[in-house]
């Protein structure tokens, strides 16, 4: 599990540091979402956040129990939501910055420096950052976002399933499993299905 040892010598340069995940990225349906969090400065995690990691390590009912804790002892914390539209006009790596960055305007102030997730970031706000790869197994902040992001999307997905019947989004939350690439040659896209992702399974190009 992790601890703030990853944010501790960067406390004494940047007051507030917000760590960014997204999830979302591979599935074939649904919106790409990203959260940020800042916490408190010098912050130790206690109680169940002491359970806190990548959240594609821990299974699905602790996420959900970690959520209310780390938005109680956050500073601030907040998701930027993409469509499934706006994925297949700008991309899918457009859409993932995009959905970061709005998570971070949306936080109350803005911090002073931003821990990413991955490779690659394009911040629209003028403020430093470092990109950190496998950083949600890494960085307690970008883990707490993971989950945030994670916890976020599957409800919306879970919401959609009720919507669009017979996808099976509750179970596979849009991944292309096999019993979702056969709902899809069943029943057809529907309007949460990224146009922009082809499916070999399916005849398409």
């Amino acid at each position: 599990m992790l601890d703030t040892s990853w944010e501790t010598p960067l406390w004494h340069e940047h007051t507030r540091i917000c760590g960014i995940d997204e999830a979302g990225r591979g599935p074939l349906a649904g919106p790409v979402v990203a959260a940020a969090v800042v916490f408190p400065r010098h912050f130790r995690p206690s109680g169940i956040l002491r359970r806190l990691d990548d959240s594609k390590k821990l299974p699905a009912e602790l996420r959900n129990d970690l959520v209310p804790a780390i938005m109680e002892a956050a500073e601030t914390c907040s998701t930027g939501i993409v469509d499934a539209e706006t994925i297949d006009r700008i991309n899918i790596l457009q859409a993932t910055m995009l959905a970061m960055n709005l998570a971070v305007e949306s936080l109350k102030s803005i911090p002073g420096l931003l821990l990413v997730d991955g490779n690659r970031f394009s911040p629209s706000l003028p403020v430093p950052y470092r990109t950190i790869v496998k950083g949600d197994s890494k960085v307690f902040s970008i883990a707490a976002a993971s989950v945030l992001a994670k916890t976020r999307r599957d409800e919306l997905m879970t919401e959609y399933a009720k919507e669009y019947p017979g996808y099976g989004f509750e179970l596979h939350f849009g991944y292309p499993t096999e019993k979702h690439v056969e709902a899809i040659a069943r029943l057809g896209r529907c309007a949460i299905h990224r146009k922009s992702f082809k499916l070999r399974k399916l005849g398409e190009k």
